[in-house]
């Protein structure tokens, strides 16, 4: 065989840098997505243009040890993530839960960051982690419009959901916020307290429409008006804020806050203007982050319970890729646990 270059000009013996998919791509002559399908086991790739392929990588010394698997098993043993708006409390823990679950069962992870919500970022997301080779998909996209734009998407391979609701519901695995909201406000309401306003989070969430419908669906069942709903931003800046319009609207005994973040930034505003909780006002958060058992009070919340549901998501992707039974439960219950930021009202 001629001898090949690296995609940098340099030779076999004097590469410059590690060769890649698409050098790979260029010295068979063929595109990057067919370089990928080689890897995959993709039954659709030609023989002879499976060879063409397995030639440049040998001689380019494309074979790292995921990749070298691969061309074995049919198996890259890498897992993509989609994600968007992984720096917030909830999406990072899920990310990190899925990575551990992944890592005990021998695959590693690879992560794409949506930069943008439009079905552009999103295909370019999606293609590049396919162009890695991974086997399945879960995707970390908390919001609607993502959401909405994976439905009219080709993923092509095995894929899992953590949020969506509807026609990829096959796919879905996710914490039940409905019942996590139901919790929170009936504890209040088990309280006694009656007048009761929601800080939800921002527009466009599912997480934030599933903690508001499930506040309506409770204060409904105890005949009461669930309309007092503030949109937050999921940051305690944005929680203080709402905190001093609350106290300059009228009277409220307690507030359930869509994640524990805004609670702590209403708290303090409370404080403030020398309310005390839950003395005077009852805070429950959701989320139960490390810091809540920390506040001051200690924070009432809606603790999910993150590495079974990381757990979960990849059993349930695994089960997809390897042709099994899928388990049946889809859907993580959370639990509430009760701090000092509540009380019977007074």
């Amino acid at each position: 065989m001629a001898s090949i270059t690296n995609g940098s000009g340099s030779t076999n013996g004097a590469r410059a840098r590690a060769s890649n998919i698409r050098d790979v791509a260029r010295a068979a002559g063929v595109s990057h997505q067919t370089v990928s399908r080689v890897l995959n086991g993709h039954p659709s790739i030609k023989e002879s243009t499976k060879q063409r392929v397995l030639d440049a990588m040998e001689a380019l010394q494309f074979r790292p040890n995921r990749a070298a698997r691969s061309l074995v098993t049919s198996r890259s043993g890498i897992i993509g993530v989609l994600e968007s708006h992984g720096s917030y409390y909830g999406p990072a823990s899920k990310l990190a839960a899925i990575e551990a679950a992944a890592a005990e069962a021998g695959y590693l992870v690879d992560t794409a960051n949506l930069s943008s919500m439009d079905d552009e970022s999103l295909s370019e997301a999606l293609d590049r982690l396919i162009d890695h080779a991974v086997e399945g998909l879960i995707i970390l996209a908390p919001q609607a419009i993502t959401l909405d734009a994976l439905e009219r998407s080709s993923i092509g391979v095995p894929f899992v959901t953590v949020h969506s609701t509807g026609p990829m519901d096959n796919h879905r695995l996710s914490v039940d916020q409905v019942a996590g909201a139901r919790l929170a406000t009936r504890h209040l309401l088990d309280l006694g307290h009656r007048n009761i306003v929601h800080v939800a989070g921002p527009d466009g969430w599912v997480e934030s429409y599933e903690r508001v419908r499930g506040f309506a669906v409770e204060m409904n069942a105890w005949g009461l008006d669930p309309s007092r709903v503030h949109t937050g931003d999921w940051t305690s800046d944005c929680g203080y804020r709402i905190g001093k319009e609350l106290l300059l609207e009228g009277p409220f005994t307690a507030v359930f806050s869509s994640n524990d973040q805004m609670a702590l930034g209403m708290i303090h505003a409370f404080r403030e203007a020398g309310m005390d909780t839950p003395g005077d006002v009852s805070v429950v958060g959701f989320d139960d982050m490390p810091d809540a058992a920390h506040f001051a009070p200690p924070l009432t919340t809606v603790k999910q319970d993150f590495p079974e549901l990381g757990r979960a998501c990849v059993a349930l992707l695994l089960a997809q890729l390897d042709g099994r039974e899928q388990i049946s439960q889809k859907t993580v219950v959370p639990e509430l646990i009760v701090r000092g930021s509540t009380a019977p009202v007074s």
